[in-house]
């Protein structure tokens, strides 16, 4: 009855004209956050913060991008 429901994980579609993968770096606290970045605007849009290599590879799974290919915003 007062049970957790399980946390559905879901993205909004994001077409690949309008938006690219890059990931968003901290350089004093090394922190790493995958975004998608209007092409256009330049406006980011934060979808997860990545801890470690599962993470990257779950983010380049969902976007269909390869890791190598990922810009890096400083």
């Amino acid at each position: 009855m007062f049970g957790r429901r399980k946390k559905e994980d879901r993205w909004p579609d994001y077409p690949t004209e309008n938006f690219e993968p890059v990931i968003r770096c901290s350089i004093c606290t090394g922190e790493q956050v995958a975004c998608m970045r209007e092409r256009q605007s330049g406006r980011l849009h934060e979808l997860m913060l990545i801890r470690d290599a599962e993470d990257l590879a779950a983010f380049c799974r969902r976007t269909g991008a390869n890791a190598d290919a990922i810009r890096r915003i400083y």
